[in-house]
This record gives C-alpha cells, structure tokens and sequence, in this order.
C-alpha cells in the first residue's frame, strides 16, 4: 500500500463515543455496514476512548463480521497515558517513549482483531518527545507491517515539521469548527496545504455545542447558519461539514455519532459547494467582528 493509493473517505467515521451508544455486537456489525454503505470508510479511533474500551468494542463487531476488515481504513491514536481504575498513574501524562508506543500498537492490534493498522497518530505533542527516536519507532513497526502509515494529532506546525523531517507523516488531526477557529491562523493549515498532507479534522460541530449551547457565541453562529442552511435547503450539521470541507487544505472531518442520520447529514456536505460570503458569514459571527 503505497501513500499514493492509500487515501482515507471524504468523510471519517469517529468512535470516541461508541461505548455511549450501547449497541450490541450484531449492532455494532450493522452500523458499520451502514457507514460503508454511505461511503464512509475510515474509522477513527484511541487506545484511551472510552476508558480503554472502545477498540475492543469495534473489534468484537470486526471478529463476528471479518469481511468487513477488507473494506476500511482503521485509524488509531496513542502516546496519552491516562489516569483509570486499570491504569493508576499518579498523573495523567504524555509518552512517545518507543516502548510504549510498540506496546499501544501491539494492544491496538488485538483490540481490533487485524494484523495492520492504516493509520496510527501520536496522540497529543509530547514535550518529551525525542523525534529522532520516535521516528525510528515508526520505521521499525512499519518494517514488522504492524503499522502502513503514521500521523499526528493535535500537534503545531513546528511540532508537525520537527517529527517529519525524520519520517514522513500522513496527516495532522486538528479541532476546527464554526466555534473553534485557531487552525486557521495558527499555521497548521497552511502547513498542510505546503505539503499536501490532507489534515483530519475533530469535533467539527463544536462539541455539540453549536446545537445546544447557550453562550452568546454558539447563539451568533446558530442563527447565522440557521438562515445559511434554510437558504441551502440542507441541516445545520450538513452546513457545519460544508464549512469545514470548503477550505483548501482539502480536509476529512470525523464525525461523532451513532446515528446513522447523522452519517447521513455529514455525507451531504460532499455535495455542498459553500460560496465565499457565506463562508465568511459564518466567520464573522463566530468571532462578533468584521474581518480585519
């Protein structure tokens, strides 16, 4: 699998909350041909979501229905060593050490019943972090065929460059929403068009708090896009991927929910070419001014 054939869907399925969600396993099976069917591909997941449960969640459905395995990208994270009844760290901490990150690699792949992972991403920046090292690491579990591709979460572009420079990354999973706007000003963005590393994108409806909460930002941006969307004929939740898809560095948002209108929703934004001003609409009512 070379980085010229891999590509992740448009649309990237997230299982942060799948432990929520309370599916059974014949359940769980059934969702994820629905995802597939609606084209989503790519399922995003950490050893830590839901408290160190939700791969094996995901990978039960994937040992009843191992077919499936043929037909996705799976997507995990590591390097966040946090504090739970099954792991009483002192503090919760950040570890790129290559112990730990073969350790996560090697747990992930028997949560998920499959003998590769796609994708792994370093979690969190880690001030620790020897990149030389790191890198190293990567190369080694690549060369095992344990891990095809390797990425970063949440990193800045400085961080980004540093790792890269020592081995090649695939993406940089950022927060960015009608409500959460830092990606397009800190450099992570442009960075990502600079080397066509097509960036994942996480919580790209705020959190959910772009539908409930009532702070006077969330009720800018909700009546602003109420009028965008009714004009578009389309959901808040398909205008809010809309927005995000629209910009350059050709991103994947992740969505956040078992329902499978909801995969519905997020598809629809594929078909949604934003103009210009309602972009900036949007914009401008998430940050209460004017551009500069």
């Amino acid at each position: 699998m070379s980085s010229t054939t891999f590509a992740l869907s448009p649309i990237v399925a997230g299982l942060w909350r799948i432990t929520d969600w309370r599916l059974s396993v014949a359940e769980r099976v059934r969702w994820i041909e629905q995802a597939l069917e609606l084209g989503i591909t790519s399922f995003d997941h950490a050893d830590i979501y839901g408290n160190y449960q939700a791969e094996g969640q995901f990978g039960e459905a994937l040992k009843a229905a191992p077919a499936l395995r043929q037909h996705m990208q799976l997507i995990t994270k590591c390097g966040i060593r946090l504090r739970s009844e099954k792991m009483p760290y002192r503090v919760n901490y950040y570890d790129s050490s290559a112990g730990y990150v073969r350790a996560q690699v090697e747990q992930s792949l028997r949560n998920l019943h499959t003998d590769q992972l796609d994708l792994v991403l370093i979690h969190r920046p880690d001030y620790l972090m020897d990149a030389a090292e790191l890198a190293d690491t990567f190369t080694t579990l690549t060369r095992e065929g344990k891990v095809a591709y390797w990425g970063v979460s949440n990193h800045s572009a400085s961080q980004f460059a540093l790792l890269h420079q020592h081995h090649a990354l695939l993406t940089n999973q950022l927060e960015l929403s009608p409500l959460q706007m830092d990606a397009l000003d800190d450099g992570t963005l442009d960075q990502a068009q600079q080397l066509s590393a097509r960036p994942m994108i996480w919580s790209p409806l705020g959190g959910g708090r772009l539908f409930t909460s009532d702070d006077e930002q969330a009720q800018r941006v909700r009546a602003e896009m109420t009028a965008i969307a009714e004009r578009y004929g389309i959901s808040l939740t398909t205008l809010a991927f809309a927005w995000v898809l629209r910009h350059p560095s050709r991103p994947h948002p992740i969505t956040g929910t078992g329902r499978i209108e909801g995969l519905r929703d997020a598809v629809a934004a594929l078909d949604v070419k934003l103009d210009v001003e309602d972009w900036y609409a949007i914009w401008t009512s998430s940050k209460g001014h004017s551009v500069p």
